[in-house]
C-alpha cells in the first residue's frame, strides 16, 4: 500500500468512527441540565456555619449583623445586671465639693467597695499617705471628706491593701510607674467637680 492510499484509510476510518461516535455528543448539553435539574442539594445546619465563614459579601454581611445583635444584646444584658449587682446611690456617688471659710474646698472622696475591710485615698493632696475612708452605715459606700485648696490632683484608692486607681468618678486618668491614677480638678482649675 502506497503513503497516499494509507493516509485516505486512516483518514476514511476515522471519519467512520467520529460519525459512529457523534450521536453521543448530540444533545449531552441538554440531557445533563435534565439530569441535575431535579437535584436540589439539601442544606443542613453546617452549611449555614459554612456560608457565615465563606468569604462572600452576603456572609460577610450575616457574620456583622450577627456579631452586632451578640453585642446588643450583651451589652443590654450588662445594662439590666448592672442595676442588679450595683445597686444605684447616686446621690451618695456624687463627689461634691464645697468651698470653706478659709480658701479651701470640702472634697468628698467616694469609693463603692462593698465587702471591704478597708479603704482609703492616697494622693498628692496628702504626699501618697493613706487617708482612710469610712463605711458609717454599713452598705458598702466608702467616704471621707478631705479639705483641698483649688488645684488639680492625682489620687487612688486603696482597697484592702490593693491599688484601685480608676476611680470612676474622677476628671480623667495618668498611667504612671505601671499604675493607674485618678485626677481630679478643684475649684477654678478644671472644668470638673
Amino acid at each position: 500500500m502506497r503513503v497516499d492510499n494509507l493516509d485516505q484509510a486512516l483518514s476514511e476510518t476515522l471519519h467512520q468512527e467520529v460519525q459512529e461516535e457523534a450521536y453521543r455528543i448530540e444533545q449531552l448539553e441538554e440531557r445533563v441540565v435534565s439530569e441535575i435539574e431535579g437535584r436540589v442539594p439539601r442544606r443542613g445546619i453546617g452549611d449555614v456555619f459554612r456560608r457565615m465563614l465563606a468569604p462572600s459579601r452576603g456572609a460577610r454581611i450575616g457574620q456583622l449583623a450577627t456579631v452586632g445583635l451578640t453585642a446588643i444584646i450583651f451589652l443590654t444584658l450588662g445594662v439590666f445586671l448592672s442595676g442588679k449587682i450595683f445597686p444605684s446611690h447616686h446621690a451618695e456617688l456624687t463627689p461634691i465639693v464645697s468651698a470653706a471659710a478659709n480658701g479651701e474646698n470640702q472634697v468628698l472622696f467616694v469609693m463603692p467597695a462593698p465587702g471591704a475591710h478597708s479603704v482609703s485615698v492616697v494622693g498628692n493632696f496628702n504626699g501618697w499617705e493613706a487617708t482612710p475612708l469610712t463605711d458609717k452605715n454599713g452598705d458598702g459606700i466608702w467616704t471621707a471628706s478631705i479639705p483641698l485648696p483649688d488645684g488639680r490632683y492625682e489620687y487612688a484608692f486603696v482597697v484592702d491593701g490593693k491599688w484601685w486607681g480608676q476611680d470612676p468618678l474622677a476628671d480623667g486618668y495618668v498611667h504612671s510607674f505601671g499604675e493607674y491614677n485618678s485626677v481630679r480638678y478643684v475649684g477654678q482649675v478644671g472644668g470638673g467637680a
